[in-house]
């Protein structure tokens, strides 16, 4: 195959994606009535992007946990991001960007980013990831933080 061949075929070639899931610890969002993917693997020619959708405080029956406590609400949100991310062989070390919602940051950054910190000195973050943060009107009234996450990473391929 000559080099214009090989052009035509990656330029031509369909992105390989499919949507991410992790059972164990949190449902489908159309499980109760909602029309998205928990998250989206797309691989590229070796680096793969992982794109996590909002992410919060939800268990695996797809209910909210840890009502009204901002702190505990966040831990729960890490630790769904987090298992999302162990279903597809990735870590917060692979994690590029985040884009934090909180339903009232004057009242609760402070209490999140003391989280958020501790959480990423836990997990050994350096650098740390690339990170806004917003003020809204989440999906239900008793969600305070909901994150969403992009993680790029190569792996090798096992040697034999």
């Amino acid at each position: 195959m000559n080099v214009q061949e090989l052009l035509a075929e990656v330029t031509t070639a369909p992105v390989v994606k499919r949507a991410i899931t992790n059972h164990s610890v949190l449902n489908e969002a159309y499980a109760y009535g909602s029309a998205f993917a928990r998250g989206m693997r797309i691989d590229l020619n070796g680096l793969t992007i992982l794109l996590i959708s909002g992410t919060a405080s939800i268990d695996e029956m797809g209910k909210t946990v840890h009502v009204g406590d901002l702190r505990a609400q966040t831990r729960r949100t890490f630790e769904n991001i987090t298992a999302l991310l162990a279903s597809e062989g990735a870590t917060w070390h692979d994690i590029v960007r985040t884009t934090c919602y909180l339903r009232d940051i004057e009242r609760d950054y402070q209490a999140f980013n003391e989280e958020r910190t501790a959480f990423y000195r836990e997990q050994k973050l350096d650098p740390l990831p690339a990170s806004t943060g917003i003020q809204v009107i989440l999906c239900r009234p008793d969600l305070l933080v909901e994150i969403e996450a992009i993680a790029m990473f190569r792996r090798e391929p096992p040697t034999e």
